[in-house]
């Protein structure tokens, strides 16, 4: 006969499914201190590791966690979603952007704008500024170059 305090603890595996409550909060760049994510106050989320969901850096920390357990980690923006790319500041045509967008709606910057890829792909970026002939977009990842905190709590491991 086996009892609740026989049964076998889960772990967090590269290939695991994922029930937890997270929270990611910036600790440098413009925003630090603002919380990007939080689930805490809410419905849990669910995490297939190694799916592309999160960063690899940000799934490394979750490997070998106890199901039931909490933990805060600190990660530097390299290991989360990496350093801010100047490269991916770039012009678009308003023919492009026109194509892009409902003309009903006007654009202000800060807003998002997902575009279509030759290879049908999908990509967004944030508008930083609009000019009459061509906007500028940011199409780095909303998390690059900041630091993040992230506290999890793992309620159920598949």
């Amino acid at each position: 006969m086996t009892s609740a305090s026989d049964s076998v603890k889960a772990f967090v595996r590269p290939d695991s499914y994922l029930t937890l409550h997270y929270r990611i909060e910036l600790v440098s760049g413009p925003a630090a201190g603002s919380i990007f994510a939080n689930t805490f106050d809410g419905r849990p989320a669910t995490l297939q590791m190694g799916a592309g969901q999160w960063a690899p850096g940000m799934e490394q920390v979750l490997l070998d966690l106890e199901e039931g357990s909490r933990h805060t980690f600190e990660l530097p923006a390299a290991q989360a979603y990496g350093d801010r790319n100047p490269d991916l500041l770039q012009r678009v045509s308003r023919t492009m952007l026109t194509e892009h967008t409902d003309p009903e709606t006007p654009l202000v910057p800060g807003d998002m704008v997902e575009f279509s890829a030759p290879n049908g792909g999908r990509y967004s970026g944030v508008l930083k500024e609009l000019g009459e002939t061509s906007a500028l977009f940011d199409f780095n990842h909303p998390l690059a170059g900041a630091d993040l905190r992230i506290e999890v709590s793992i309620l159920g491991v598949l």
